[in-house]
């Protein structure tokens, strides 16, 4: 007598990517409950429809716009700057022994310093002009781009950099089809957070003394009680860090199809 098995049922896939938008959404709705019926007072925490609806009027006369440009040119000039000075950095470290005997050691004392420390430092400097917010902008964007350009470059597989000496690779081919691709993911990495860095540099920055940028309006917001102004920005630097995060999980889907582990993540 043969036995019969039943086919296994075909496994479904959990949305993941649905859920993770669902919830924002969900919080939303509940937050204009909340506030509809007076449970979130409006002084503490307007609904979100009175937020848009001040966005809106914000839009119309300009100043929104005016605003959020300020900003962006601000935290994009920092950003490069700083993911130049971070990645060049990492790269020579990470492949020099002399350049980390020179550099780690500083770089290192400078991470461990807070942004609010240094910032009386950075007004006797620079004054209260754009150049002392680019700088500390493009500080907070080298740093972690630096460290993880470092960890990536000192987690190649050895047995990889032996080969490209028995095959007789030069020094420049070893890094641009080693070192480069092998610290690629980790550098990524480091790029999502030197992007976190950067709007956080760019919070603190805009409180020197600024006369245009989104913390300019906050800072204003709050002289005059606007909690649906300050709420506003809240959720622009929000929607902003979660587009940076979209373009480089992008980045690094484009950049790492070759990569096993990402390939079975994107499959």
């Amino acid at each position: 007598m043969t036995a019969v098995f039943a086919r296994p049922a075909a496994r479904t896939r959990f949305p993941y990517r649905t859920v993770s938008w669902l919830t924002p959404v969900a919080v939303l709705a509940l937050w204009e409950i909340l506030a509809r019926t007076g449970l979130l007072p409006k002084q503490v925490l307007p609904a979100p429809s009175s937020v848009l609806a001040k966005a809106a009027d914000l839009i119309a006369d300009g100043e929104l716009p005016s605003n959020l440009l300020a900003s962006l040119q601000r935290s994009a000039t920092g950003f490069v700057i700083g993911a130049i000075l971070g990645l060049g950095a990492g790269l020579l470290v990470g492949l020099s022994k002399v350049a980390e005997a020179l550099l780690d050691r500083s770089i290192q004392m400078v991470r461990a310093v807070p942004f609010l420390a240094i910032l009386p430092l950075v007004i006797v400097w620079f004054g209260i002009g754009e150049a002392g917010k680019i700088f500390l902008i493009a500080l907070g964007t080298a740093v972690p781009l630096y460290l993880t350009t470092v960890l990536g470059i000192r987690q190649i597989d050895p047995k990889l950099l032996e080969m490209t000496h028995i095959v007789g690779l030069g020094r420049a081919a070893r890094i641009r089809w080693v070192v480069l691709p092998g610290a690629l993911p980790s550098i990524l990495g480091g790029l999502r957070l030197s992007l976190t860095a950067a709007w956080l540099a760019l919070v603190i920055a805009e409180t020197l003394g600024a006369d245009a940028g989104l913390g300019f309006m906050a800072t204003n917001a709050r002289e005059f009680l606007q909690t649906d102004v300050i709420v506003l920005v809240v959720l622009i630097y929000a929607a902003i860090g979660i587009l940076c995060d979209l373009v480089t999980r992008l980045l690094e889907r484009r950049l790492l199809r070759w990569h096993p582990t990402y390939a079975r993540l994107t499959a």
